[in-house]
């Protein structure tokens, strides 16, 4: 049932491949303001951290279950 939705293609690749990368790009962007925040540079307020943080947890928790769910 799930496989449609996970395996749609948009634009060459599938949903899940999309949500992939977005998944990814959320990690690198917690892990971005972190980093920066550590350092001193403060262009973006370390509140967003774990706003970011939940965010980019709750992309891989979608991603991670359409994968399994794909195969039942």
């Amino acid at each position: 049932m799930f496989q449609q939705y996970t395996y749609a293609i948009y634009f060459g690749l599938p949903a899940i491949a999309y949500l992939g990368m977005t998944t990814l790009a959320a990690f690198l962007a917690t892990a971005s303001v972190g980093f920066l925040n550590l350092h001193g540079v403060r262009v973006i307020p370390f509140k967003w951290h774990p706003r970011l943080a939940a965010f980019a947890i709750a992309l891989a928790i979608t991603h991670g279950t359409l994968g399994i769910l794909a195969y039942f």
